[in-house]
C-alpha cells in the first residue's frame, strides 16, 4: 500500500485525486506543517526538502508532486494521455510545476501573509498568476481537457490551482477565465474528486495562523528554523 504524506493544500490534493481516480490503495500519513512536522527527522528521511506531498511505495520513495504524478500514472498505466501527445503532456506538466504552482503560490502568499511593504511583490506575482491562468484558459478553449478529449494527470494538476482563483486574484477575476471555470466545474463534479477533497475532513490539522505556525511555514523569518 502507498503511504501518502499529506497536508490539506493544493499539491497533496492532486496526489490523492490520482490515487482515487486510478483506484490505487493508499494510506494517508498526516504531516501538520503548522506544527513543524515537515522538519522532523522521520519526514526528512522521506523528503529532504521538507515539503508535502511525498510517497513511499514499498522500497520506493518519490517526492515533488509532478514526479509523484508521473510515477503513479506509469505504475497504474492510466491518465498519461495518448502516446502521441507524450511531448505535450510532459511540457504542460512541467509548465504547471515550474510556473503555475510557484507563481500562484507566491501570489497567494503576498496577498494574504506577507508583511508590509509588499506592493511591488503583490503586483509582480498577481501579474504572473494572471498570465499563467490566462495561458491555461487558452489551452482549455481548444478542447474539454488539457490534452483534448482525454482526461489526464494534467487536468488533476491544473484543477487544484484553478479552484483557488478567488483567493489569488479575487472572485471578480473569474469572468476572465471562462474555460478554466468550465474545466473546474467538470473535474470537481467527478466522484473521485469529491472523495479526494473529503480526505481533509478525516484528519485534524492545526488551523490557527499563530506565531508558532508562521515560524514553521515561513522559516526564513526565524533564524535557525528549517535548516
Amino acid at each position: 500500500m502507498i503511504e501518502l504524506f499529506y497536508h490539506p493544500s493544493p499539491n497533496p490534493l492532486k496526489i490523492v485525486l490520482l490515487c482515487e481516480e486510478a483506484d490505487l490503495p493508499y494510506r494517508i500519513v498526516a504531516v501538520d506543517t503548522k506544527m513543524g512536522e515537515q522538519f522532523s527527522p522521520e519526514f526528512r528521511a522521506v523528503n529532504p526538502n521538507s515539503k508535502v506531498p511525498a510517497i513511499r511505495d514499498g522500497q520506493t520513495i518519490v517526492f515533488d508532486s509532478s514526479a509523484i504524478m508521473l510515477y503513479l500514472a506509469e505504475k497504474s498505466g492510466q491518465f498519461l494521455g495518448p502516446a502521441s501527445a507524450r511531448g505535450q503532456m510532459l511540457s504542460w506538466l512541467m509548465f504547471v510545476a515550474s510556473g503555475v504552482g510557484p507563481y500562484i503560490g507566491q501570489a497567494a502568499h503576498f496577498r494574504h501573509q506577507a508583511p508590509e511593504p509588499k506592493e511591488y511583490a503583490m503586483k509582480r506575482y498577481a501579474f504572473e498568476a494572471d498570465r499563467h491562468y490566462g495561458i491555461l484558459d487558452v489551452q482549455l478553449s481548444k478542447a474539454r481537457y488539457m490534452l483534448g478529449d482525454t482526461y489526464s494527470i494534467l487536468d488533476m494538476s491544473v484543477v487544484v490551482w484553478s479552484r483557488i482563483i478567488g483567493r489569488v486574484c479575487g472572485d471578480e477575476a473569474w469572468p476572465k477565465y471562462p474555460n478554466l471555470k468550465r474545466h473546474l466545474d467538470d473535474v470537481t463534479a467527478r466522484p473521485a474528486f469529491q472523495r479526494a477533497d473529503a480526505v481533509k475532513d478525516r484528519h485534524t490539522f492545526k488551523t490557527d495562523m499563530d506565531a508558532q505556525a508562521r515560524r514553521f511555514l515561513f522559516p526564513h523569518t526565524v533564524e535557525g528554523v528549517g535548516q
